[in-house]
């Protein structure tokens, strides 16, 4: 079952940060889309529930480098 969450992450600065949390997320099984905005410190993820959960997301994020919340 597909599900969306919306993250704040702080710590992004640029495009290239955008970058580097989308290639980390992207890579992960059961995520379908990453959108990352560094001016909006915000994360969008769309994946699969049945295959992984907000906290393995949010573990990517802060092994990437950045903080989530």
């Amino acid at each position: 079952m597909s599900e969306s969450i919306s993250l704040d992450v702080t710590g992004m600065k640029c495009g290239g940060c955008e970058t580097n949390v989308k290639k980390k997320l992207d890579a992960m099984d059961g995520v379908v889309s990453v959108e990352a905005m560094h001016k909006e410190n915000k994360v969008n993820v769309e994946f699969d529930s049945a295959v992984t959960n907000v906290e393995a997301i949010s573990q990517a994020i802060t092994d990437a480098g950045f903080v989530v919340g």
